[in-house]
């Protein structure tokens, strides 16, 4: 079955696509109002190369940019060199570049115009999030040491989301990886990357995340200056690496994260350690560890060795068998002292025993002697006190014997 084409294909001849370049390049490079034109913008992204100074020029609040050349023979006749963020008039012409149909604005002279609104608007953000403590590097959370569960937040087409699996695979084996999907570009970039982060936070298994994505021209970092972005990283319960792709543009979203690195390679990197690596260190830890204790062992055996030999020295056998004599000869020596000092006691026991025999009143009554004693048991030791008529009694050597008194001499009257 076939088709008819359409009258227009068959009435007008083909156009190579060199044909239409070199047509719109005449159109545009020979139009009098572009051959010298004055253009106000904001400054976006500036690159300086051998050839010449390239930048590009935007108007933010008509979302449009333009990109500019300055080669090098007009850079010394600048009154203002383009700076990222500046609002600058400049004075050029028109150029396409065929190999690209691709159109440039040739700058030959540019002016300082004011800060850039764009630049303003960015300002102004970052202050306020500032001013409420989004950025406080007391605030930033420690990566934890050894993640088994990690999460990414990135477009699936991009190339970071291939680095990041390829990187984590090489450096930490059997990691578990969970992907959420977002747009890191365009307008309904902020809101998905705002979306991916909640999913990741109601999942609750990631111990990281990383918000990552490739390079690009300052308009295409554009969602990670947004506040929405911002506050869901600063509130994200997750410490979160962001590796977005630049090296000059340092966007707010790079600000808020607890780690800020400037590739989706580099994020992966930091996420986790290199398990290589941590084989080596453990045996370089374990190695330290046998030498330290073979070290310890050693200085034992020196010890060990240096006591032996002190033993040796002091010949504790002679000096157990000294000591053993001296405790022989003081014990046969506390023997002899008890002895003699028992044997003195015992004579001095014996002595006053003696003694206590010869002042014994049954002895001495046994020698004839008697003891008169009054009725009340009192000793009568003189005849004044007594009365004729008086009983007495008398304590004999063998039995007692009651008297009366019939006669009282007088002590000096003879016997």
């Amino acid at each position: 079955m076939t088709f008819p084409l359409p009258n227009l294909l068959v009435q007008q001849t083909p156009v190579s696509v060199a044909g239409l370049t070199s047509y719109i390049q005449t159109l545009l490079e020979e139009d009098d109002q572009l051959r010298q034109i004055c253009v106000i913008g904001e400054v976006s992204s500036a690159n300086r190369h051998s050839s010449g100074l390239f930048f590009t020029l935007g108007d933010p609040g008509a979302k449009a940019t333009i990109s500019c050349v300055i080669w090098n023979s007009y850079l010394h006749q600048l009154f203002n060199m383009p700076v990222k963020g500046e609002q600058i008039i400049v004075l050029g012409h028109m150029r396409l570049y065929p190999p690209r149909g691709q159109y440039q604005l040739m700058v030959t002279q540019a002016l300082l115009a004011g800060e850039g609104l764009q630049a303003l608007r960015y300002r102004q953000l970052r202050d306020r999030l500032a001013a409420e403590g989004l950025f406080d590097t007391q605030r930033k959370r420690t990566l934890p040491p050894h993640p088994q569960t990690i999460a990414v937040v990135t477009s699936p087409q991009a190339a970071a989301w291939g680095d990041i699996q390829r990187t984590l695979r090489r450096r930490y084996p059997g990691l578990q990886v969970l992907f959420s999907p977002a747009g890191v570009q365009g307008t309904q970039a902020a809101a998905a990357i705002v979306a991916a982060i909640k999913r990741v936070e109601f999942d609750g298994r990631a111990e990281v995340l990383i918000l990552s994505r490739g390079g690009g021209a300052v308009e295409d970092l554009a969602c990670f200056n947004d506040e929405r972005v911002v506050k869901a990283i600063a509130h994200c319960p997750i410490p979160v690496i962001a590796g977005i792709g630049h090296q000059r543009d340092e966007t707010l979203a790079d600000l808020a994260a607890d780690v800020c690195v400037s590739t989706p390679t580099a994020a992966a990197v930091q996420a986790v350690p290199e398990l290589a690596t941590l084989e080596i260190e453990h045996l370089d830890r374990t190695n330290a560890l046998k030498t330290a204790v073979k070290h310890q062992l050693e200085q034992r055996q020196i010890k060990l060795q240096q006591f032996r030999s002190r033993l040796r020295r002091l010949q504790l056998d002679r000096l157990l068998q000294q000591e053993t004599e001296a405790l022989t000869w003081k014990r046969r020596q506390l023997v002899q002292l008890s002895d003699r000092k028992i044997q003195q006691e015992s004579q001095h026991c014996q002595h006053l025993g003696q003694k206590l025999a010869t002042l014994d009143p049954h002895n001495v009554l046994q020698r004839g002697y008697a003891v008169v004693r009054q009725p009340d048991g009192t000793i009568v030791r003189a005849s004044a006190r007594l009365t004729v008529g008086s009983e007495l009694q008398i304590q004999l050597g063998q039995g007692q014997v009651k008297v009366k008194i019939t006669e009282i001499k007088d002590a000096t009257t003879d016997v």
